[in-house]
């Protein structure tokens, strides 16, 4: 698939149809997979990959390039789509300055899953389409793809590019599972509960903004959390209530408008699984406006967006089930 994705980059390039790629290439370590950008077909062959590990949603990355003159070329996997999808309906991605080349996923392999069943050193990681093969300073040893995917991919939403010009490769069979479960259980807690696990979850953040950094649906050209005057100015937490309020705040910004891609967590140095803010708001809003997936079309509006007099009202629909 590489070299595929590689010879037609290098033809859309020479034709002039494109003025650059965004893709993916090696970082410091076998499974530092990192966006990136090439302008020649030498960048191409020395720089681009894609395998396994080629995790990073690249629809963020496309604000700024399709800003540039002539087209840029992207890749992207099916959950990248809903991103890109959402961007263009919000007027940050230029849809005539893109030229979108879908191409299939089985599902990515996450390094933090496959460091929780293997904590040695990693220097290697080599797939085929069911096992995983990581070389280790203290030996070789085996997962199943299953085992070495992470949370998004588990509950992946679908094999289906909504957005694209062509397609290399085939359609990936898909089985609709429940995005849900993580939510429900911690849903079935009590609040006290409840709240213990975000304290202990919460209490590691660093404030390294990664998570904002990378999610494509923070797209602010200036944060809250940039501005001095905010009270919410980007600093270290001072006490547990700012903890807690940054990713409450960010999470309600992003309400409605994040496509549950899980770059959020993935990115996390502290391995907080922020995306569960994220997929409560996604259910709650599902739950309360009806069935919606930000990024699906660039036509429908948001359920935020909108008003109907029939609409749910929340505190009416969480009193009748506390009644019932």
């Amino acid at each position: 698939m590489q070299q595929q994705l590689i010879a037609r980059a290098k033809e859309l390039l020479s034709s002039g149809a494109v003025a650059r790629v965004v893709g993916w290439t090696n970082g410091d370590f076998c499974y530092d997979i990192t966006p990136a950008t090439f302008s020649s077909a030498q960048e191409l062959e020395h720089g681009f990959v894609y395998n396994d590990l080629c995790q990073p949603n690249l629809s963020k990355y496309l604000i700024a390039q399709t800003k540039k003159e002539g087209k840029t070329l992207v890749f992207l996997k099916p959950c990248d789509t809903y991103s890109t999808n959402q961007l263009i309906k919000e007027h940050r991605i230029c849809r005539e300055n893109l030229y979108i080349v879908a191409v299939p996923c089985t599902g990515k392999l996450d390094v933090n899953t496959i460091k929780s069943h293997i904590a040695d050193g990693i220097y290697s990681i080599e797939s085929t389409d069911d096992t995983v093969f990581v070389e280790t300073f203290s030996g070789k040893h085996t997962l199943s793809k299953e085992q070495a995917m992470n949370d998004r991919c588990k509950n992946c939403k679908g094999k289906t590019h909504v957005v694209f010009d062509e397609k290399i490769g085939e359609d990936v069979p898909y089985t609709p599972v429940s995005r849900f479960t993580q939510v429900e259980q911690l849903e079935a807690m009590s609040c006290e509960e409840r709240f213990a696990f975000w304290q202990n979850e919460l209490s590691r953040c660093i404030r390294c903004n990664a998570c904002r950094n990378v999610c494509p649906a923070c797209t602010c050209e200036k944060c809250v959390f940039d501005n001095e005057q905010s009270g919410a100015f980007n600093k270290a937490a001072a006490n547990s209530f700012e903890e807690k309020m940054f990713h409450i705040i960010r999470a309600f910004h992003v309400a409605g408008r994040c496509t549950d891609c899980g770059e959020c967590s993935r990115v996390c140095p502290q391995n907080i699984p922020l995306h569960l803010l994220n997929r409560k708001f996604i259910k709650d809003i599902n739950e309360f406006y009806g069935e919606y997936q930000a990024g699906e079309t660039v036509d429908a509006r948001a359920p935020l967006n909108t008003y109907h007099l029939d609409d749910c009202e929340p505190d009416t629909a969480l009193q009748e089930g506390r009644n019932g």
